[in-house]
């Protein structure tokens, strides 16, 4: 009876106590940077704390480690499911089979091996695992991850091993040590960034004047001006500030053909202009490296001078923000429409920073023009109309029809991008200095490229896929921007979890006194899916029907 009474007990131990199932030190170590061993079931009985926490996985993580222990001295069978929340953005296996046994013996470690998709993303990933001793005894439980995958991050498990777990032998007088010499290094680091803050906020003012003081000894130098009767341009510098060294590399210039492309460098030569004929008279709109001024330009044969407007670069820009800076203001070249402001010509001498020349006949930024609406302190120039809405809309919507007539996308359609004059005529502009001069409403997901996030299509985000129905999506928020006199578009979501939100339904608000009707069009142009949007061509005859309706009642 005695004897039956053990091996009754033994049987009970074996029963309530069959397995563990745990994340072993190097694992916890390389996940959570935790000196422990985690269990989430520890001899059948669950972890729920454990169970319940969600565990992101970063993106220099291609690996997760499991290790499980039979305590029962013969095999269990198991199941085990992986589920992934976006099968797009991921993928997995397994070194195990999905059923099975774990064997009796020692612990015995499986891996979970993930392949992200070529972009940046994130998605959940469920692992479902039943454990039985028999049918009336099974033990099930889910853990949840969420695995970030950013383009370009793929590193091997040995190098994100060497990268984040430190030596077994590491001591904490040596953690203190190193973390010592990071915070000096941090605070020698912030010393000098004051030191250069103060250094360009110093010479700000004075790069202002050498660029006017410069514009002026430039008009002196073309031949016969004099004989036309050009008079002197304004400036604001004393006669006897001496005129600013130039401080360009003839090579930033001048070699252009070695590091744009053949093709920019041969437009540039076709569409160039003296520098000697252009006069800085003030400055419109600065950014960090570019600014825009308001000036006038002197053709050759003309009897007067045209005004222009003129984005160029600071003394301090880097030759591949030059570049940057040519080549988008040059995407309209040789484009030509009423509803698109295209380029008049450009400058690249060594004298001075670049030049980039457009036709001004009184126009505003869009984005600041509507921002002036809004702001009373500053005596909005006008109440905007649903009629006057939805006329701006119809003729930045035929400069965008004309692009893509000449097989031409856009990819930054915003209110920044577009120019607007007291009589409400809308120019469609490129993007040249536009992130200079808006940066915050772009942003870096990690891959060092600011990309404006919250205009982009779903399809851009998630594939970098630009499309005439990418332009129709970035349409749709700037018809959102003209109801709601430029308004941050989603402003409460983290540019990080834009693609996730949009994935997931969600969209930009109806604004306040928006009609229904021009909201269904907002609507009809942020459908999932690129082929269920409408063309421009539709969106014209749309905007074009409700214009009628609104003036039937004026």
């Amino acid at each position: 009876m005695l004897f039956k009474l053990v091996l009754f007990l033994i049987f009970l131990q074996q029963c309530t106590g069959y397995f563990n199932f745990f994340l072993d030190q190097l694992e916890v170590r390389k996940l959570m940077g935790l000196e422990a061993e985690l269990f989430y079931v520890r001899e059948g009985e669950i972890n729920e704390y454990a169970i319940g926490f969600v565990v992101p996985v970063p993106a220099h993580i291609p690996k997760l480690h499991f290790t499980w222990q039979n305590l029962v001295g013969k095999p269990l069978t198991y199941e085990v499911e992986v589920l992934i929340g976006d099968p797009s953005v991921l993928s997995d296996s397994l070194n195990i089979t999905n059923s099975g046994e774990i064997p009796v013996g020692q612990q015995q470690m499986w891996t979970m091996t993930f392949h992200c998709a070529p972009y940046d993303a994130e998605t959940d990933v469920t692992i479902r695992l039943n454990v039985s001793l028999s049918k009336k005894n099974s033990t099930s439980f889910e853990l949840k991850r969420k695995k970030i995958c950013l383009r370009n991050k793929t590193i091997s498990e040995n190098q994100s091993q060497e990268v984040l777990v430190s030596a077994p032998g590491t001591t904490a007088g040596g953690q203190i040590f190193y973390a010592a010499i990071g915070c000096a290094c941090a605070f020698v680091a912030a010393i000098c960034v004051l030191v250069v803050a103060y250094y360009i906020r110093d010479k700000k003012s004075r790069r202002h004047r050498d660029s006017l003081h410069e514009s002026r000894g430039l008009n002196s130098a073309c031949s016969g001006d004099r004989g036309r009767g050009i008079g002197p341009a304004r400036t604001f510098l004393s006669p006897e500030t001496p005129p600013p060294h130039s401080t360009a590399s003839i090579s930033t210039y001048r070699r252009l053909d070695e590091r744009p492309t053949r093709e920019l460098y041969e437009r540039i030569q076709e569409i160039t202009v003296q520098r000697c004929r252009v006069r800085l008279l003030s400055v419109e709109m600065e950014g960090t490296f570019g600014r825009i001024y308001k000036g006038s330009y002197h053709e050759e044969g003309a009897t007067t001078p045209r005004d222009v407007l003129v984005k160029t670069a600071a003394e301090h820009a880097s030759p591949s923000q030059v570049t940057v800076l040519l080549r988008e203001g040059l995407t309209f070249y040789r484009i030509n429409h009423s509803a698109l402001l295209t380029i008049l010509g450009v400058s690249i001498e060594e004298s001075g920073a670049p030049f980039l020349l457009y036709p001004y006949t009184g126009y505003k930024n869009m984005k600041r023009f509507l921002l002036r609406c809004k702001l009373s302190s500053e005596g909005p120039p006008r109440a905007l109309t649903t009629q006057e809405v939805v006329e701006m809309a119809l003729q930045a919507s035929k400069g965008v029809q004309y692009l893509h007539k000449k097989k031409f996308i856009h990819k930054d359609i915003a209110a920044r991008n577009c120019v607007v004059d007291d009589d409400l005529r809308v120019q469609i502009t490129d993007n040249a200095l536009a992130r200079d001069l808006f940066p915050q409403d772009y942003h870096c997901l990690g891959d060092n490229e600011n990309r404006p996030i919250k205009w982009l299509a779903i399809e851009s985000l998630l594939s970098d896929s630009f499309t005439t129905a990418s332009d129709v999506w970035a349409f749709g928020v700037l018809l959102w921007e003209l109801t709601t006199l430029a308004q941050q578009p989603y402003v409460e979501v983290d540019p990080f979890e834009m693609a996730s939100y949009l994935r997931d339904g969600y969209r930009l608000a109806q604004p306040i006194n928006c009609p229904d009707e021009l909201f269904a069009v907002m609507a009809y142009c942020w459908a999932m899916s690129s082929d269920e949007r409408p063309t421009f061509n539709q969106l014209i005859v749309c905007l074009q029907d409700f214009h009628m309706q609104l003036t039937r009642y004026v």
